[in-house]
């Protein structure tokens, strides 16, 4: 069983002692929609391509796709809205099945306890009407979750993709970030926040009790951006974790907002690197549509919340190429530890989508480029082996690097994708 902690230097985490690449698959849905063939299935499925850890919702994902099993975490009242104090003992008697065939595999589940639109003022909350869990009705609900999930030593992941609205909504997360360290102080807590939110409220920043930052560049065509843009502002806070881009775009994902168009594998990859090499290192986050909300070909996909296009059907969507670009990603990090990736503003370019990147000691360096050109580099790299990686191809070549004035000059590559140039310093 994988029981994580945090380096010391609190940029990156742990296992055994031993630096872990947080690889993780996005299936919010997990407990509502997947039998349990299914799940098995799956799970050897992303075993093999190298994920270690699943985003997954302890609750009902207030945008699933439709299904014909009925499980429901709670009892529900004659108008069938949810009694939050009365816990569904089967439904988390067949939730922590699943936790422990993932955990059986070597997976680490990452439980989100509290999805916004069960929250009151949130930008979820004020398009669905349905009754929102009472402030009291959350302590019992979040020890009732640690004293049953606990023993798998999953990643509590208090908030999902949640704005901070007020004062009132903040208390709901406060109360379960200090029920969950008071009681499994030895599982790794996270805030899931909205897309494109930069800020934690101070009494979560400066928190303790708070083990990583999770952020999310999202599926808004127009900020894709973010991916490197919110990695440095939470790399430059003054108070250090680990960081995760936990929500980049996903595969064959339609543009919020119902623009028409989707996501590539190409779109979700260079989002991946983007964000790796720019301050979030730790390790990314991997969606596919059909997956997260886990569709069958025929079921009901609403409009709801960002208005996605409809997704594909899971056994489909499993099978994207993407997912053997991340995997392959963790590969690229653990072959040539890269574990602790700095940002290193060296790209003379008019452009930020060239991204740079270091070890503390500067021995390996690394710098992906989204589209080919001549690449200048405002350092001296000619005392390092150099490989040059087509990251859609998956090829390995040694580039030719010329150094005038101490700038590194690489021209034009032969590869026609986007490409990782890996530095190893000469001993």
């Amino acid at each position: 069983m994988i029981k994580l902690g945090i380096s010391e230097n609190k940029r990156y985490f742990i296992n055994e002692g031993a630096p872990f690449f947080y690889l993780a698959d996005t299936v919010w849905s997990a407990f509502t929609n997947i039998t349990l063939e299914e799940w098995a299935h799956y799970l050897d499925f992303r075993r093999q391509q190298g994920f270690n850890v699943l985003q997954m919702n302890l609750l009902r994902q207030w945008d699933a796709s439709g299904s014909e099993l009925h499980f429901e975490p709670f009892a529900a009242h004659a108008d069938g809205s949810y009694n939050f104090f009365e816990i569904n003992e089967s439904y988390f008697d067949r939730a922590e099945t699943m936790v422990q065939m993932a955990v059986e595999r070597g997976f680490v589940p990452a439980l989100v306890l509290l999805w916004c639109n069960y929250i009151p003022d949130t930008w979820a909350s004020k398009i669905r009407e349905e009754p929102k869990m009472p402030l009291e009705a959350v302590e019992p609900y979040v020890l009732y979750t640690v004293n049953r999930f606990s023993k798998y030593h999953p990643i509590y992941m208090v908030s999902g993709d949640t704005d901070f609205p007020s004062v009132r909504a903040n208390q709901y997360y406060s109360t379960t970030l200090r029920t969950v360290k008071k009681h499994s102080p030895q599982c790794l807590t996270a805030l899931h926040i909205q897309g494109r939110l930069a800020m934690l409220p101070d009494e979560f920043s400066s928190s303790p009790e708070l083990d990583f930052y999770m952020y999310q560049s999202g599926h808004n065509s127009q900020f894709q951006s973010t991916t490197y843009t919110l990695a440095m502002d939470f790399y430059n806070k003054p108070d250090i974790r680990p960081i995760i881009n936990s929500e980049p775009c996903y595969e064959q994902m339609g543009f919020s907002r119902r623009v028409y168009g989707r996501f590539t594998r190409a779109d979700v990859r260079k989002a991946a690197w983007q964000s790796l090499l720019s301050g979030a290192g730790a390790g990314v986050t991997y969606g596919a549509h059909g997956i997260w909300s886990w569709h069958k070909k025929g079921q009901r996909f609403g409009v709801t919340g960002e208005g996605f296009d409809s997704p594909y059907d899971w056994q489909t969507a499993l099978k994207f190429e993407g997912a053997w670009d991340y995997g392959f990603a963790k590969w690229l990090f653990e072959m040539y530890e890269l574990t602790d990736l700095r940002p290193w503003n060296i790209v003379l370019k008019n452009t930020e989508e060239i991204r740079a990147a270091a070890t503390a000691d500067f021995t390996r360096v690394a710098v992906y480029i989204p589209s080919n050109t001549v690449l200048q580099l405002d350092a001296d790299l000619s005392d390092y082996q150099l490989t040059l990686i087509d990251l859609e191809q998956r090829r390995f070549s040694t580039p030719q690097m010329t150094v005038r004035d101490k700038i590194s000059i690489m021209d034009m590559h032969d590869f026609e994708a986007d490409v990782l140039l890996i530095g190893m310093k000469n001993s």
